[in-house]
């Protein structure tokens, strides 16, 4: 028998011969080595000697059925099993199947062919996304993989190098590719929430030494230097983003996870590839150096134009970097709810172009340089609500050393709130199921009168908390909650693990008004004695404990307060003034 012909039996459809296997759940091709051909010609052999009735020997007299071309094989009852030819092994009967079995084998072979076709090509396209993502080794600046377990911190750097086409004409043309704008995405270890903290590029830093790592594999340590503006850690002297995330850590006490980094391209192409993004406008633009010009209101923003909404200066606010910054902020927000909005996600043309877009556009640490990674990320953190993303930026003020206003430095009333408050994964928004809970819990344990903020008489000790702590939450309930007889009595004798508050009998109203804006428990309030405070009056003792999470920050909560700085989410749409 030629090979083509393998495995057909008389009058049976090649689909019969797919047959299920239980072990593996698939179809498998089953050839019967020995079985006749139909329609084929095989080799000849000598006729089979007539029996009584003229029939053949091994065949019986049995009329063929009209629209067959063999008759089917049928057995006497009374007549002996038929032995085969000499030379050749007997035929096990054909069972006939139903033209809508042999339909449905068919369409499970040829589906299963699909499927290994599509799986294979879906790995070959996942290597071609791959192969557009750049990436660079910054050692143990970043972590060593991406964990889906954890909270983690994104740095997301927008460079100013003027790649690509189109892009040679902004600006300062021989940029080597400053972090011209900077967001460090926090997202919860719960995905309830996450902050994006915007890091302005004009804000005066120490650059730590980083050791970097050149095109032909060698080392290099750049040296770090003093009082200089952060967007000078990339770039200049061949530092990478492995020298930008250590600025922010030293700056900020945050250590960054994994950094992307894009360029001017990323902004065309991510809104193009979805249909542009809704902005708005509280007049009209109409800017000479970016060339944006758009009307009061709302437009739809992509490609060019999307690049100068994000880059103009001119058009907002006192038309300096701290006003973009809030553009920037307002823009991104858009951006995600585009993104994630349902005719994205369900249209494979813009998910492709999106993959296309984003894998292009990017520059990531080697540990997130796999698109299987990349995808990790994303699906985290589309777990996050977008009502519960909060936008805010360093707070800062005017440069003291400036005569000529151009540079900022951290505003230390306000900032290491914030910078405590993401440390300790703790919310900028309020969880509904959250507060709730924590009304509650507040109802319960502050039964009973409470005093006036005012009349709320407090000294402060530190006692296990982080350098600075009594000063900052001095400031705090002075400024943001008005209890302004309170004072900072410096360290306490020993450290606690607990933060505590030690009142007399006759302050327990003053005690409930304190615990209720600090969100202190049950345990933390200790029936006392009181002490003398600057003023010779009675007065409480407050001693902050390691439990201590930031100035504003409620100990019993999730949540945290922002105390003097702007904030935005990112499921409201604001017009840009």
């Amino acid at each position: 028998m030629d090979a083509q012909g393998r495995g057909r039996a008389d009058d049976v459809d090649p689909a019969d011969q797919w047959v299920l296997n239980p072990n593996t759940g698939e179809y498998e091709l089953r050839l019967s080595p020995s079985a006749p051909q139909s329609g084929i010609p095989g080799p000849r052999r000598a006729a089979p000697s007539p029996n009584r009735a003229g029939a053949p020997v091994g065949r019986t007299a049995t009329p063929v059925a009209p629209g067959r071309d063999v008759p089917p094989p049928r057995r006497r009852r009374s007549a002996p099993p038929e032995e085969p030819l000499p030379g050749r092994r007997g035929r096990r009967p054909v069972k006939q199947k139903s033209k809508a079995k042999k339909t449905l084998l068919w369409t499970g072979g040829t589906m299963a062919f699909v499927l290994v076709a599509g799986a294979t090509t879906g790995y070959f396209y996942l290597k071609h996304l791959e192969g557009n993502v750049g990436t660079t080794d910054v050692g143990d600046a970043a972590a060593s993989s991406f964990s889906k377990d954890e909270a983690f911190n994104i740095l997301i750097i927008g460079t100013d190098k003027r790649t690509g086409d189109g892009n040679e004409g902004y600006g300062d043309a021989g940029s080597v590719g400053h972090a011209d704008t900077n967001i460090l995405l926090h997202v919860a270890k719960d995905r309830t929430n996450a902050t994006a903290l915007s890091i302005p590029r004009d804000l005066i830093v120490d650059i730590p030494d980083c050791e970097t790592k050149q095109e032909d594999g060698s080392e290099t340590v750049v040296a770090g230097q003093e009082d200089v503006r952060f967007n000078r850690s990339l770039g200049e002297s061949g530092r990478d983003a492995g020298c930008t995330m250590r600025t922010v850590e030293a700056a900020t006490g945050i250590k960054p996870d994994h950094f992307v980094m894009a360029d001017f391209n990323a902004v065309k192409t991510l809104t193009t590839a979805v249909d542009g993004v809704e902005v708005c406008v509280e007049k009209a633009v109409d800017d000479e150096k970016s060339k944006l010009v758009l009307p009061a209101g709302k437009s739809k923003v992509e490609g060019e134009q999307a690049l100068a909404f994000v880059r103009t200066r001119h058009a907002f606010g006192n038309e300096g970097d701290l006003d973009r910054i809030k553009v920037q902020q307002q823009f991104l927000g858009s951006l995600m709810r585009k993104m994630t909005s349902g005719d994205t996600l369900t249209s494979p043309t813009k998910l492709l172009k999106l993959a296309e877009a984003a894998t292009n556009a990017l520059t990531v640490d080697k540990a997130i340089g796999k698109v299987g990674t990349l995808k990790d990320i994303a699906l985290e953190l589309k777990k996050v609500p977008t009502k519960n993303i909060s936008f805010m930026t360093i707070p800062v003020k005017d440069n003291p050393a400036e005569t000529v206003k151009a540079t900022v430095v951290v505003e230390e009333t306000q900032a290491p709130a914030i910078f405590d408050a993401i440390k300790n994964d703790v919310s900028f928004t309020e969880v509904k199921k959250q507060e709730k809970k924590e009304k509650a819990e507040v109802a319960a344990r502050l039964k009973g009168t409470k005093s006036a903020a005012s009349d709320v008489r407090v000294r402060i000790l530190n006692g296990g908390a982080a350098g600075g702590s009594a000063q900052q939450q001095l400031s705090y309930l002075q400024t943001e909650e008005g209890v302004t007889k309170s004072e900072n009595a410096g360290n306490a004798e020993a450290a606690l693990a607990k933060t505590t508050l030690e009142y007399a009998p006759d302050q327990a109203d003053q005690a409930r008004r304190l615990a209720d804006i600090m969100g202190l428990s049950g345990s933390a309030m200790k029936p006392g004695k009181s002490v003398t405070n600057a003023q010779g009056l009675p007065a409480m003792t407050l001693t902050l404990g390691k439990d201590f999470k930031g100035a504003g920050v409620k100990l019993n909560s999730s949540t945290a307060a922002a105390p003097g700085v702007d904030k935005s989410t990112a499921d409201k749409a604001q017009c840009a003034s």
